[in-house]
């Protein structure tokens, strides 16, 4: 399965079942323990299905250049931050106001695609991106 869209719709899906579950999971416990919690089951996951799927290979990931091993590396550290964030979020705020939140990184990636990546969007895109930031501030705001 190679398709693009397929995979990030059902990322979607799966983000939009995850925040119900974590609305639901942080009650009556601390932000960053629920995090610790869902990033442990989050390895345990990953690495059955790599095992199952015979691609769990170490070797693969000691012949990454050192450039490359630091921009994982970090992109966990954003990755714990952000799911951090998320959960305390949820815990003070209603999930579709959080949730529409925290989809203003797709507008943020847009803006950082651009400057850092060189990546350029169309007309059209740059709209469906602004009306991205207007829909989240309508639905976290209003």
């Amino acid at each position: 399965m190679q398709n693009w869209q397929l995979w990030a719709s059902a990322a979607a899906f799966f983000g939009a079942l995850t925040a119900l579950l974590i609305k639901v999971g942080v009650q009556g416990v601390d932000a960053g323990m629920a995090t610790l919690f869902r990033t442990l089951a989050v390895a345990i996951v990953l690495a059955l299905v790599l095992l199952a799927t015979g691609r769990l290979d170490w070797q693969e990931l000691r012949q990454l250049p050192l450039p490359g091993l630091a921009a994982l590396a970090l992109s966990g550290v954003a990755t714990g931050l952000s799911w951090f964030c998320y959960s305390r979020a949820l815990q003070l705020g209603p999930v579709a106001g959080v949730a529409a939140l925290d989809k203003l990184s797709v507008v943020l990636i847009a803006l950082l695609a651009l400057v850092l990546l060189g990546e350029q969007l169309d007309l059209r895109a740059w709209l469906g991106v602004l009306l991205m930031a207007v829909g989240a501030a309508l639905v976290a705001w209003v």
